[in-house]
């Protein structure tokens, strides 16, 4: 008989921990979609989240709630019908003067008031400059779990939010649980989900809200709005018609084959992480994890490997043409025609396929 002490149980793992919700988050329910509303304008990751949000609803069996902050006017209320034509079935409104500009502090406080009174189970907001500052704000302040720039929201076995996204510097897919707290947050990237079909014939009932709100206790004061320049330099997001680049192109020269194409289809440009890292192209034209997330009808890959980081911000993408001289290259696993052979080759030919086949004439005579 040894008298070596027994060893000791191995310890549970995060995942294999059991989801048992304390008593007092048991009555959390329903899924909300924070609606990003904006000088008037609501962003269109809104969107994409009621129709992410109405699918896990319906397989909760739980309502589909909009939450729209904002000032007193027809903008705010417009967006709380628009929430309706997108797949909510309720919104919460919260109207008030202080609420007409984003500042952290005030939305922050709203959200969490209105989280705190009507307890949701899961709230998602848009991975955008201001999604982002408030989900950090308002899951702190809960102290909740939040999942962040997430390319994939389930809901599993046991009713938890299955929030996916890339890890370990994007080499890895990881699913992300929030076991024992709620609400279950998460922030989606724009573009990453398809929007919905908007149906003007839904209608919902409106929640309406008294955020207890002080101008006098809010430290940040907006003292001038000055627009970006430079925010409408490039559309990849909504575009179309997308051409990128690779290092498989060498150099910013043969880049120009990218651009030239680009010209001739009347699409945007845009390229791998490295083209910005060499100065090739400009952070706004980044595809991919770290840059935007696009879904046009057409993508046209040169000279890209196809790392995951890449993967995640162009899988929406209706067709995936992909050019590259290496046959072994990740992105022919999801591309939906691989071409292999030297991008340098290939694109100066496609261009001038592409430009006798859309010249006037033969628009006119295909037209006919």
């Amino acid at each position: 008989m040894s008298d070596k002490p027994a060893p000791a149980a191995p310890q549970q793992s995060r995942a294999s921990a059991k989801k048992e919700l304390p008593e007092h988050f048991r009555g959390y329910k329903h899924v909300w979609v924070f609606v990003e509303l904006e000088r008037g304008e609501v962003h269109p990751v809104s969107w994409e989240l009621l129709g992410a949000g109405r699918k896990l609803a319906d397989q909760l069996k739980v309502d589909l709630a909009a939450v729209v902050l904002g000032a007193p006017g027809e903008a705010t209320r417009k967006a709380v019908n628009e929430s309706f034509f997108y797949g909510a079935d309720l919104a919460y409104l919260v109207e008030n003067p202080i609420l007409g500009d984003y500042r952290n502090e005030p939305y922050s406080k709203a959200v969490t008031q209105l989280v705190n009174t009507h307890k949701p189970e899961i709230l998602l907001l848009g991975a955008t400059t201001l999604g982002r500052d408030l989900a950090g704000s308002v899951a702190t302040t809960l102290l909740t779990g939040l999942t962040a720039d997430c390319t994939e929201l389930a809901v599993d076995a046991d009713g938890s939010l299955a929030a996916t996204r890339p890890t370990f510097g994007g080499s890895l897919l990881c699913t992300i649980y929030t076991l024992n707290y709620r609400p279950q947050m998460a922030t989606v990237r724009p573009r990453q989900l398809p929007t919905p079909v908007r149906d003007e014939t839904r209608t919902g009932r409106v929640i309406e809200f008294k955020a207890d709100l002080d101008e006098d206790a809010i430290i940040t004061k907006l003292l001038k709005f000055i627009p970006d320049r430079e925010s409408a330099k490039s559309n990849l997001a909504f575009a179309d018609v997308v051409v990128a680049g690779g290092l498989g192109l060498q150099s910013a020269e043969n880049y120009q084959l990218v651009r030239n194409l680009a010209t001739v289809l009347g699409a945007e440009f845009g390229g791998s992480r490295p083209l910005v890292q060499k100065g090739w192209i400009s952070s706004d034209r980044q595809i991919g994890q770290t840059g935007k997330s696009i879904r046009p009808k057409l993508y046209i890959a040169a000279g890209i490997s196809g790392a995951i980081q890449h993967r995640v911000g162009v899988e929406g993408a209706d067709c995936i043409v992909a050019i590259n001289t290496d046959k072994n290259a990740p992105i022919f696993d999801f591309a939906h025609i691989g071409i292999v052979t030297d991008a340098i080759r290939l694109l100066p030919a496609l261009t001038e396929a592409f430009r006798k086949r859309l010249s006037p004439e033969n628009a006119d005579r295909l037209a006919g």
